[in-house]
């Protein structure tokens, strides 16, 4: 790898102010080799940025992104940050337009140095062979309520108004395995219907936000 003259200047984006929150925070031990200068969450990125990180929770995934929309004309290299590591997947995302995909269950330190590789002009792929672990970015609505990262993702699909099918597609699972997801997310939240879910989760923070953080200035749009 190129030695890095300055560090990397780098743009979180999710639909969730706490899930870029989260991310950021465990990067910023390592500020002399990685700058985070923006974060958004439904927000195009306009900064100067050398890599864009983008996280799929609740979003669509990295082989449906519109990435000449999110850059708005920046000159940025687009990394896919996902718990889903199929291999179809992270091909079809790489044809889109993405220049990385990285699993979600390696270390801060080792996302810091793929995130460098990739400013040096490598494409990254998730190791098959590695065994799956938890990581660190372990942050998203609904961890104190008890709720896993696939459980807190599926009630933040199903506050967005997605029905059982539409979760599959975006999270990228079968139906069966949508509907195990509800009846223990559901036991856990303490409701029987749909509605009951949306409501918790327009209570408990799980509608996507509308929020740019750019060098300390936060912009809000309804």
């Amino acid at each position: 790898m190129a030695q890095q003259t300055r560090p990397v200047r780098l743009a979180i984006v999710n639909d969730y102010e706490l899930v870029v929150a989260g991310v950021a925070a465990l990067l910023s031990r390592y500020d002399d080799r990685v700058e985070v200068v923006e974060l958004d969450s439904r927000m195009p990125v306009v900064s100067d940025v050398d890599v864009v990180l983008y996280d799929s929770y609740g979003q669509v995934q990295g082989d449906r992104i519109d990435i000449e929309n999110q850059l708005q004309g920046i000159d940025a290299k687009v990394v896919v940050f996902s718990w889903n590591v199929q291999p179809d997947l992270v091909q079809r995302s790489l044809d889109n337009g993405a220049s990385a995909y990285v699993s979600k269950g390696i270390s801060a330190e080792e996302l810091v140095g793929l995130i460098e590789r990739v400013h040096d002009g490598e494409t990254i792929t998730p190791d098959e062979d590695q065994p799956a672990r938890s990581g660190e970015f372990g942050r998203w609505p609904g961890a104190d309520l008890g709720l896993s990262q696939r459980e807190s993702e599926v009630l933040a699909l199903i506050t967005q108004g997605l029905s059982n099918q539409e979760i599959g597609e975006r999270a990228y699972i079968g139906i069966n395995t949508v509907k195990t997801y509800i009846r223990t997310l559901y036991r856990k939240i303490g409701v029987t219907r749909r509605a009951q879910a949306v409501a918790f989760g327009i209570e408990h923070g799980f509608q996507p936000d509308r929020v740019r953080h750019v060098d300390g200035r936060t912009q809000r749009e309804g």
